[in-house]
């Protein structure tokens, strides 16, 4: 039998075998996002010189990567918890009033004021920075239970209750720093959003201990079932026996921990507590981190990983746009152009529309 013979009857699994893979691949959760990460970093390579590079000083790794995944860290963290919230078909819009009330408190305890130790002036704390850390985390929580009792207990639509927060919120927060900025001048305060660990930021490490926590309770144990059920059918999860209730009251409280600690480091990186502009629209990068990290916003299905994929995204955006020169506000634009796009992709009409147009 001649090898042209023997060719025709051997089929050739080598292309059947990559076909099912790539598509796999396409139609994976996180391909879109990571797919738009990396056309913004291929974007960067080409337009912004050095972006890659990666140099140590002083025991500190430096780069433009390195500032890029630093600046993410509180988006990150509030990213995690709006994937809860918004897993439940809810929102959380007072995230940015969070921020600003935690930042606050932890500036307002703190504070800084200078005594003379053996001869040496040195600015101590107000209260001991473990307890003004704990009073501004037990601020955020209240802010938590506030929305989860408004949603879970009374009923209130999820946009609403929160809008309350958005806004009496920050008024709250501008209250405590009577309107002004409350500068921060102990220096174990700055560690928290501005050191190093082992030559990487500590804020990752917050961010990522965050993430493992979060990702062990949902893999597990059931609350991630239970999270995806309340999600897509309230009311039979609640006949199943689901606490459909208690469930979402723990959800707005973990989302408002996470924006109180986000609050935390972004004072500590600024050195001050800004209640008029600390964490503001915050929760619309949240929101969208999340969106475009594949969480549906008619709930039930979410990914946390792609929630972090997400943070990056935007915060790699926004490094392009400035790094480029572009005035500050087409970061805004962008923001909205991409915003309705992804809730076109979400669609089912317009993915029905798509299909019939492409076919």
């Amino acid at each position: 039998m001649s090898a042209s013979m023997e060719s025709k009857l051997i089929p050739d699994t080598t292309q059947d075998n990559t076909q099912p893979a790539l598509a796999w691949l396409m139609r994976h959760p996180l391909a879109r996002p990571l797919a738009a990460l990396a056309v913004l970093l291929l974007i960067d390579f080409f337009l912004v010189p050095g972006f890659f590079r990666l140099e140590i000083k002083d025991g500190h790794l430096y780069g433009a990567l390195v500032d890029i995944v630093n600046r993410a860290a509180p988006l990150m963290l509030a990213a995690l918890g709006m994937t809860l919230v918004i897993a439940t078909r809810g929102v959380d819009i007072s995230v940015g009033a969070v921020v600003a009330i935690s930042g606050a408190v932890a500036a307002i305890l703190i504070g800084g004021k200078m005594v003379v130790i053996d001869g040496a002036p040195q600015y101590v704390s107000n209260v001991p920075m473990v307890w003004a850390l704990c009073a501004a985390m037990g601020a955020a929580l209240l802010c938590g239970a506030w929305n989860g009792l408004l949603v879970a207990a009374l009923g209130l639509q999820p946009i609403i209750a929160t809008l309350i927060l958005m806004v009496a919120g920050r008024g709250l927060a501008q209250l405590l720093t009577d309107g002004q900025i409350v500068t921060v001048y102990y220096k174990p305060f700055f560690f928290l959003g501005g050191g190093y660990l082992f030559g990487l930021p500590f804020s990752l490490y917050i961010a990522g201990a965050m993430f493992l926590l979060l990702a062990l309770l949902m893999k597990k144990t059931a609350l991630g079932l239970f999270i995806q059920s309340v999600g897509i059918n309230p009311v039979a999860s609640r006949l199943a026996g689901i606490r459909t209730a208690a469930l979402i009251f723990f959800v707005y409280m973990f989302c408002s921990a996470c924006a109180g600690l986000a609050g935390l480091m972004i004072a500590s990186n600024i050195k001050s507590a800004d209640a008029n502009n600390a964490g503001l629209l915050l929760e619309l990068d949240a929101i969208l981190a999340v969106t475009l990290g594949g969480t549906s916003l008619a709930g039930g299905k979410f990914s946390l990983v792609g929630s972090v994929i997400g943070a990056l995204i935007i915060q790699t955006l926004t490094y392009t746009i400035y790094s480029l020169g572009v005035p500050p506000e087409v970061n805004m634009v962008v923001k909205s152009i991409v915003v309705f796009l992804v809730c076109l992709s979400q669609s089912p009409e317009f993915r029905r529309i798509f299909k019939s147009v492409k076919s």
